[in-house]
């Protein structure tokens, strides 16, 4: 695990994600997902890439809840791009790093 992945609660979500002046590519995850894990590798790398340009927050559902449900997470992996505390782009289901950069970009 890199670490530059950030691990945002529903406590710091807001500071992490909405108040970040640089895009966040947020991983909306959990530990029995067999496809959440199939791209960690990916957002590690993305993390690593793209360090001090854009953050790679994960949010684990089964613990932040609240967070889930404010952002309509029905289907994991949910990838969500925030610029400017809002959410610019949306990724659901497992895609390759090269997607995951497209977002980005």
């Amino acid at each position: 695990m890199s670490e530059h992945v950030i691990h945002a609660t529903d406590a710091d979500f807001d500071h992490a994600v909405l108040a970040s002046d640089e895009p966040v590519l947020v991983d909306f995850w959990a530990p029995w997902c067999g496809p959440c894990k199939m791209i960690a590798p990916a957002l590690d790398e993305l993390a690593e890439t793209y360090a001090g340009r854009a953050k790679v927050v994960k949010v684990d559902i089964d613990q932040n809840r609240s967070t889930a449900m404010k952002y309509h997470v029905r289907s994991i992996p949910m990838l969500l791009l925030f610029k400017g505390g809002q959410v610019q782009a949306t990724q659901i289901g497992a895609v390759g790093k090269s997607q995951l950069a497209q977002l980005i970009d």
